[in-house]
């Protein structure tokens, strides 16, 4: 049974939200990773971008596929990991400690629609 951190809570699309006031910092699960294999590109919005819960917040590529990544909550771009833009590879690594992005929450209440580790472990489970 997967063992995801109970800090964060996750999306159906595979993303993890870490939640500090208004802040949230957010990456790609480790299943995800897992699911992709070796990455080689990622991009990511500028600060100041504003994202809605849902839209493009960046390309994931490794050697097998591209993928989307989507965020899960709505706000407001305030940092973009430059380390894992320089070396995607790093998430391979430490999906859980390699962010990608800093956003400013719009409406924290969209928390409420994500999954706990424990939902999520059992979702993760079923794919």
């Amino acid at each position: 049974m997967p063992n995801n951190p109970t800090d964060l809570k996750y999306s159906e699309s595979h993303e993890w939200v870490k939640v500090n006031g208004t802040e949230a910092t957010m990456g790609v699960t480790a299943y995800a990773v897992e699911h992709l294999g070796d990455m080689v590109y990622a991009e990511f919005p500028d600060a100041g971008t504003v994202l809605s819960a849902g839209d493009i917040a960046g390309t994931l590529e490794s050697v097998k596929a591209a993928a989307d990544l989507f965020t899960p909550v709505g706000g407001t771009v305030t940092a973009r990991n430059a380390a894992v833009i320089d070396d995607p590879a790093l998430l391979n690594k430490d999906a859980y400690g390699s962010w990608l992005l800093k956003l400013t929450l719009s409406d924290p209440s969209q928390l409420d629609k994500l999954m706990d580790a424990t939902t999520y472990d059992a979702y993760e489970a079923s794919q």
